[in-house]
């Protein structure tokens, strides 16, 4: 009698779980039509997406042994939730990337480079860090570099355009930040082997910019675009306050509160910022790729935005989560390479060389016969 009450206790309890899971997922679906600049909470409701949709699985398996007519729900919510998960997961097991491009491909390599700071806390490895990621870089022999938190300066020291401009002689740099005093600039920058016939530049509302790159490959242009969306902008104690928080210690009530604080507003800016990224990029007279550090999730309005029908080279040919983010969590891929149909997305890799707190991607792609 009692065992029997005891399960009966644990499955209403399952069920009760169930539920509430669904009614979650069924917000987060919602997610790629309400934008995060009028109604922020949508951003965390991005986040959440990867571990509901792992744990309305778990139900799903869990019912089809207990009750299997209870498995229609979470199966059902899943099913109407169709592009939350494909936006998640990728499915190509992942093949070697083949380092000899095949002719007439667009090899693309993209990475936040954390201002050249690297890992390191030692003040000897980090003089090495700008030549060490310019190395790995050109040691994948891209046609195209798009890289963010790109820093540059007058100095010799701080010469980083001239680490890449041998073999990339045409260049686009957003110079966002400036230190006139000492010639330093940061931002983003577009490396190209091909002439570049044009570039444009379109400023967001606080910091940063969208800039863009067309370049002339034999007889096509392509448009590259790359950004850097507004971050949450943690600094150390951001880190120490969601370290608080996972350990549920005393003070993690007033960490939570912290951390809230910077995250608001940065979904409300990159709300702002993804329109402006869609609409910019829909007035492209050319074969277009975006990619860049979007500071968002696959599952946020961010991504949906811009992305709309674009290809994304990491669900086209990787294998997993694909995370990008290497701190916090481990389900953040919030840098992406995304190309127009035009494209055949031929291979993809991710590269963690240890050198930023980002990881590299790159991507082969062969613009279509017509």
């Amino acid at each position: 009698m009692a065992k029997n009450l005891g399960r009966s206790i644990f499955k209403t309890t399952i069920l009760i779980f169930t539920i509430l899971l669904s009614i979650a997922f069924l917000h987060v679906c919602l997610v790629p039509f309400i934008s995060s600049a009028k109604f922020w909470w949508v951003g965390f409701a991005g986040l959440a997406a990867p571990f509901l949709i792992v744990s309305l699985i778990f139900t799903v398996v869990f019912w089809l042994y207990a009750k299997p007519k209870w498995a229609l729900l979470p199966i059902l919510v899943l099913a109407i939730g169709y592009r939350q998960v494909d936006a998640v997961f990728a499915y190509h097991f992942k093949a070697v990337f083949n380092p000899e491009k095949l002719e007439n491909t667009l090899r693309v390599v993209d990475w936040n480079v954390q201002s050249f700071n690297g890992l390191s806390t030692n003040k000897q490895v980090k003089k090495l860090i700008p030549n060490d990621i310019a190395e790995s870089i050109k040691r994948l022999n891209p046609d195209v570099i798009c890289l963010q938190e790109f820093n540059h300066s007058k100095t010799e020291a701080g010469n980083n355009i001239g680490l890449f401009k041998n073999l990339y002689p045409y260049y686009y740099f957003s110079k966002d930040y400036k230190r006139n005093a000492s010639g330093y600039f940061s931002g983003c920058i577009i490396f190209s082997k091909f002439v570049i016939i044009d570039t444009g530049k379109i400023n967001y509302p606080k910091a940063e910019s969208l800039i863009f790159a067309d370049i002339l490959k034999g007889k096509d242009t392509i448009r590259v675009y790359t950004t850097h969306l507004q971050s949450f902008k943690f600094k150390k104690n951001d880190y120490d306050n969601i370290d608080k928080i996972k350990e549920q210690e005393e003070d993690a009530l007033n960490a939570s509160r912290n951390v809230f604080n910077k995250m608001k507003p940065a979904f409300q800016r990159r709300g702002i910022q993804a329109g402006m990224v869609k609409d910019a990029t829909a007035q492209s007279p050319y074969p277009t790729i975006i990619c860049g550090d979007f500071n968002d999730v696959p599952n946020s309005y961010t991504y949906f935005t811009i992305k709309g029908d674009k290809q994304d080279a990491f669900l086209k040919k990787g294998f997993g989560i694909g995370r990008t983010f290497i701190s916090i969590a481990p389900t953040l891929r919030i840098d992406y390479v995304l190309a127009d149909k035009q494209f055949d997305v031929l291979q993809f890799d991710m590269v963690d060389e240890g050198l930023s707190d980002h990881i590299m991607l790159v991507t082969d792609l062969m613009l279509k016969t017509k």
